[in-house]
């Protein structure tokens, strides 16, 4: 695995022109912004890498979202090489580390994914990306049940990389976790677990406008083996669903500007939160990038 360049002083980050047609980085809203972590050389919160951007919360040490752009045209194929997880020196105390996860059922869930980043104009371009998701900035908390299975998280990173690599498409992917108000989050090792995440896709139309979807996905059920007590997850067990921008925003605090006027997702009729379950996210009439 290459290892990431120490200086980090040549990451562009998120290219907020990259679909065509400006979208700019999200921002955290007033009710979360003095939780935003800064310090020296990171004043305004954002921290930069090879083809994405994420901001940090001090207080959950975890990222309130990661956004990448990913390059459908320019992909490389790369044979997976060993992890190795590195805390990013600009913010250290806003990180959680390897004691979350020794010895234990959780993985460190990529935020921007190893192969979603693999695109650029050269291989080693690419591979610098690549190397930028092995940060524990870039990483939560996910149970591997949860990450590694193709009904919930790796299911829809797979059908959402499948859809921009055969689309040839240029598209904006974010991701983050959502943080439960209060203690409502499990405890787990000192550190508050969020119990769901959420992923916003952004792309570019044929008619050269963007289209946004909201997904969101539920661990909560996985946890009871971590806390060791039964809790009703308040999203549903083992679901994923679409829903609205606007709801993601709602939860997480996190404003995407023009995306939610570009969501065409319209909940069912007696849907309780504004979701529609995806039961197989492969073969989904009707849902599109």
């Amino acid at each position: 695995m290459r290892r990431p360049d120490p200086t980090y002083a040549e990451r562009a980050g998120f290219d907020g022109a990259f679909l065509g047609t400006p979208v700019p980085l999200p921002v955290v809203g007033a009710s979360r912004a003095g939780d935003v972590a800064t310090g020296p050389g990171v004043a305004d919160g954002v921290l930069r890498y090879h083809h994405f951007s994420l901001m940090l919360s001090a207080s959950r040490r975890f990222a309130f979202f990661v956004a990448a752009n990913v390059d459908g045209r320019r992909r490389f194929t790369q044979a997976r090489d060993d992890d190795r997880w590195v805390i990013d020196p600009r913010l250290p105390g806003a990180q959680v580390g390897d004691e979350l996860y020794r010895d234990n059922d959780l993985d460190r869930g990529h935020l921007a994914r190893r192969a979603d980043m693999l695109w650029g104009d050269s291989l080693d371009e690419a591979l610098a990306a690549v190397a930028d998701t092995f940060h524990y900035a870039n990483c939560v908390p996910q149970h591997r049940d949860f990450n590694q299975n193709q009904t919930t998280w790796q299911g829809l990173e797979d059908y959402v990389l499948t859809r921009i690599a055969d689309g040839r498409l240029r598209a904006n992917v974010y991701t983050g976790p959502v943080f439960g108000e209060g203690d409502s989050d499990p405890t787990y090792r000192g550190v508050r677990i969020p119990r769901a995440f959420w992923k916003v896709v952004a792309a570019g139309t044929a008619g050269g406008r963007v289209h946004a979807t909201a997904y969101l996905l539920e661990q909560s059920a996985l946890l009871t083996d971590l806390q060791r007590e039964r809790e009703e997850p308040p999203l549903g067990p083992y679901l994923t669903f679409q829903t609205a921008v606007s709801h993601v925003e709602a939860l997480t605090g996190v404003d995407f500007g023009p995306l939610r006027a570009v969501d065409p997702f319209t909940p069912p009729p007696g849907a309780e939160r504004g979701e529609r379950p995806l039961v197989e996210l492969k073969s989904v009439e009707g849902v599109t990038l």
